[in-house]
């Protein structure tokens, strides 16, 4: 008998929530208590009375994993509702990072560079360094990231995805 592994996927996860303290120690400890990892979260409020907010987690598991942590979410007081916006389909996800760059001469022309391509902003600069500012997919970060590595890359510091689904609908 051949036992088949199943593949991972990453999931994006939008959970709205009553906007109280612990509410996301508590989905944090769902995760942690079962071994599964958050690879990205995020958490604002999304109402004019700031009483729900909207929590946005990446997470990676096999099908059957993510429909339990999806199921175990939605049982959660004071959670309102859980979507599984990867597998609702098309969805909207980005994300911001601000990364510093130090070096002088080429290195600082071939930074300069790469951040036109990517589009990044410059929002601070000094005579060795450069903090750029970056959005877009998470592939795209760490793509701008993995070229800035070889021209002087010091520090990063990265928002989480934020994530919406298409469409005239809201969640």
């Amino acid at each position: 008998m051949h036992i088949t592994q199943q593949e991972t996927e990453r999931h994006t996860l939008s959970v709205t929530v009553d906007n109280e303290s612990g509410i996301l120690a508590r989905i944090a400890g769902l995760f942690s208590a079962r071994g599964y990892n958050i690879d990205s979260l995020t958490v604002a409020d999304i109402t004019e009375d700031e009483k729900i907010s909207r929590i946005t987690i990446v997470t990676t598991g096999t099908p059957e994993v993510i429909e339990q942590v999806v199921a175990q979410l939605d049982r959660m007081i004071p959670v309102h509702k859980v979507t599984d916006l990867t597998a609702l389909g098309p969805h909207v996800e980005r994300e911001l990072a601000l990364v510093k760059v130090v070096g002088t001469g080429d290195q600082r022309i071939e930074a300069l560079r790469l951040a036109e391509v990517y589009r990044a902003r410059v929002v601070d600069a000094t005579i060795s360094s450069f903090i750029f500012e970056v959005t877009g997919g998470t592939e795209k970060i760490d793509k701008f990231l993995e070229l800035m590595r070889e021209v002087g890359l010091v520090e990063v510091s990265r928002t989480g995805v934020a994530a919406i689904a298409r469409g005239k609908e809201a969640l």
